[in-house]
């Protein structure tokens, strides 16, 4: 059974040096790859990641920049980092087809060049959606401005994973810290933060409408559904409250979103999402490098899962494949060329 994880991590130095020189919220530690196994797997595109694939059974990974991408970076730095992100996976997909494929970064902080790389990233470059990590600095991912890149992925058929970043520094200081630097960092990324975070993301681009201009639009959330799904039946108050939106929450979150554990491998959790949206809502992703699933810890998970051989192909792979059949399809020769040589993969130029 083939086994496609869709929220695998990568990152390239051009973006390290970025936000190192940004510095400020930056310095964050909850933002920044930490040292040792994890940064090296972040870096390392090549053999070894293949070989990680391998010992877990996770047999495509769907590579995306790691957290927090180019969102809060100057708009000239956020525009070329995302294209020499974005050309740096391509060079891997083209290297190894049958083992990677990739979600675009998006200069957000331009919203027009935003839209501008999705185009090319899905069209040109062959990638099957693009990641959003939350906000872009103080805007909310359902702004004004970002409209355009939800008309433009609806138009492509290209999904937008939502990926976790850290609440604005007035939140973490209320809420997350008083515990010491190391616990904050934590309390307001991983153990926490991020997924409230996340998720009033998902629930704001629902409320504004963003599903009723688009149908088509598709978004996916890791984590379960960011908490989402473990309150809906208190949230669907919001139908009563004015709206005006098409339909039901629940139906946004059972037709326009998809959920998968970022490995976060409970049986428990995958039933109750299962319960609350249906088995064809649901996809595998391991969160690559930053959640050791453990040896053949992909397979095992979705093969003692206690549903029927169908259900769990549509886990591993089914459920992707079916919403990205209709997406453009196309990768340049130039890509494939730069590919063979070793250096196109491991440090692309600026």
């Amino acid at each position: 059974m083939k086994i496609v994880a869709l929220e695998e991590h990568m990152v390239i130095p051009q973006v390290l040096e970025a936000w190192s020189a940004a510095g400020g919220a930056w310095a964050d530690p909850g933002t920044q790859p930490e040292e040792g196994v994890i940064a090296r797997r972040l870096a390392e595109l090549g053999e070894q990641r293949v070989r990680d694939m391998d010992a877990t059974g996770v047999d495509v990974q769907v590579l995306s920049l790691t957290t927090p991408g180019v969102q809060n970076l100057a708009g000239d730095d956020a525009v070329r980092l995302a294209t020499v992100a974005n050309d740096a996976i391509a060079a891997v997909i083209a290297s190894r087809p049958d083992r990677f494929d990739g979600f675009a970064t998006l200069p957000t902080p331009e919203p027009d060049a935003a839209v501008d790389e999705l185009r090319r990233a899905v069209g040109t470059l062959g990638f099957k959606g693009a990641m959003l990590n939350g906000r872009t600095g103080g805007r909310n991912v359902d702004h004004p401005d970002f409209a355009e890149i939800y008309a433009a992925a609806a138009e492509l058929h290209a999904p937008i994973y939502i990926h976790p970043n850290l609440p604005q520094p007035p939140v973490r200081d209320a809420y997350y810290s008083g515990f010491g630097d190391a616990f904050d960092a934590m309390f307001a990324s991983w153990g926490l933060g991020w997924h409230v975070e996340t998720g009033i993301q998902l629930l704001r681009l629902i409320f504004s409408g963003a599903f009723d201009r688009h149908p088509e639009l598709q978004v996916v959330v890791g984590h379960w559904g960011e908490v989402v799904l473990f309150y809906l039946e208190r949230i669907e108050g919001a139908d009563r409250m004015g709206l005006g939106l098409d339909r039901p929450l629940a139906d946004y979150l059972r037709q326009n979103v998809s959920y998968t554990p970022s490995g976060i491998h409970s049986q428990r959790y995958l039933r109750w999402t299962i319960d609350v949206v249906g088995v064809d809502r649901v996809m595998y992703a391991a969160d690559y490098p930053f959640v050791d699933v453990g040896e053949e810890g992909a397979r095992t998970f979705i093969e003692q899962a206690p549903l029927s051989f169908e259900d769990k192909k549509k886990i591993a792979h089914g459920n992707w494949e079916r919403l990205t059949r209709s997406a453009p399809v196309g990768r340049p020769e130039r890509f494939a060329r730069e590919a063979s040589r070793p250096s196109a993969v491991t440090r692309p130029s600026a």
